[in-house]
């Protein structure tokens, strides 16, 4: 394996908010089938409104998630996830993500995961229960500054 994919895959299995029930063989899994992008600094990654048609796993850099109506900003970096609300639901995105600088990630789209998921459904179950546990700890920060916390 060459040194950069040994990099993205330590930095994505170590990441506090990532998907932590993911193996270091789930990752490889994926990683083999993902397309490497890039984005400058106040591209867009995922618009509201459209389909992202996958997920986005950021390698390097930060973005900010962005829900205009509401006026919520997020940070998502290194290890994080993006795009995870429109693959589970299979729905326009419902928020912005910008590039906050410049940005590497992984894309892994909607049918090259489920193959994935059909060929080890191991695989498939720890990537939505740590969906379900990130998704989770969202809701709660959300609640937590609701309610002045």
């Amino acid at each position: 394996m060459s040194k950069p994919i040994e990099e993205d895959l330590s930095t994505l299995s170590s990441a506090k908010h990532g998907l932590a029930y993911l193996t270091p063989n789930d990752w490889a899994l994926i990683v083999d089938k993902a397309i490497r992008v890039r984005f400058d600094k106040g591209q867009s990654i995922i618009q509201m409104g459209k389909r992202p048609n996958g997920v986005y796993l950021l390698l390097k850099g930060t973005a900010t998630v962005q829900i205009p109506s509401q006026n919520t900003f997020r940070a998502v970096g290194p290890g994080e996830i993006c795009g995870e609300m429109s693959f589970l639901e299979d729905a326009p995105a419902s928020a912005n993500v910008v590039a906050d600088e410049p940005v590497e990630a992984y894309h892994v789209d909607h049918p090259t995961l489920q193959g994935l998921f059909e060929l080890f459904p191991h695989l498939g179950s720890r990537f939505y229960r740590s969906l379900a546990t990130s998704l989770s700890r969202r809701l709660r920060d959300v609640i937590a500054k609701g309610l002045g916390g």
